[in-house]
């Protein structure tokens, strides 16, 4: 039976809109304001390595090379985004780049490391480029990965979280190690996608130069 609108809410049920409007409205605004001031923070640590990444990157395309992109785990999501912007266009209008999405395999946690480097291996050419990301940094596909595309003389690019340190020890100098700043999940992903959009323009400048202004 249906309760009445007019009948007693019971004691059990947690109370609704216990938080005024207004305060809701300054919390959202705050999340705002905070995520403007992650940007800010970031874009001084990440602009030389997203240069580097993104020049990298140019030289492996021009040169008749493919991009293979490697999404892990929470950020997984952000690897198909970026291969649409890279092949489709992202704002300006140019020819789609080689950029190819590496299927991350349907296994269990402990053998999904093996399975990711041995179709970096599998479908990667000499001349090809890896990029990975990996909002954490310690997702067990991300080293093996790494160095099954060097063995195949693959360059890297790594978009890796605060866990990836041990990471950059494994690249070598024609690698590109792109460290996440340390802050919480979602803000690290919110700034993850900020970063690889930047990429793309940072691509896009390379290629086809300033835009005339209008």
């Amino acid at each position: 039976m249906f309760q009445r609108a007019t009948d007693e809410v019971p004691s059990h049920r947690a109370p609704v809109g216990i938080i005024a409007p207004t305060m809701l409205e300054a919390r959202i605004q705050q999340h705002f304001f905070d995520t403007a001031d992650q940007a800010n923070r970031a874009a001084d640590m990440l602009a030389r390595p997203l240069a580097d990444a993104a020049q990298a990157i140019v030289a492996s395309v021009t040169s008749g090379a493919r991009l293979w992109v490697l999404g892990l785990g929470p950020a997984a999501p952000l690897g198909p985004l970026l291969v649409d912007a890279l092949a489709s266009g992202h704002e300006r209008d140019r020819p789609g780049l080689p950029a190819l999405l590496l299927p991350v395999p349907g296994a269990a946690r402990g053998e999904i490391g093996p399975q990711c480097a041995r179709l970096a291996a599998t479908l990667g050419l000499p001349g090809d480029l890896l990029l990975l990301i990996d909002a954490d940094g310690d997702h067990p596909a991300l080293q093996p990965a790494a160095a099954a595309a060097q063995g195949r003389d693959m360059n890297v690019v790594a978009f890796a979280g605060r866990a990836g340190s041990a990471l950059g020890e494994l690249l070598s100098e024609s690698d590109v190690w792109v460290p996440l700043p340390p802050q919480g999940r979602a803000q690290t992903l919110q700034t993850l996608l900020a970063a690889l959009y930047a990429l793309c323009e940072a691509i896009d400048l390379e290629l086809l130069g300033d835009e005339e202004p209008t």
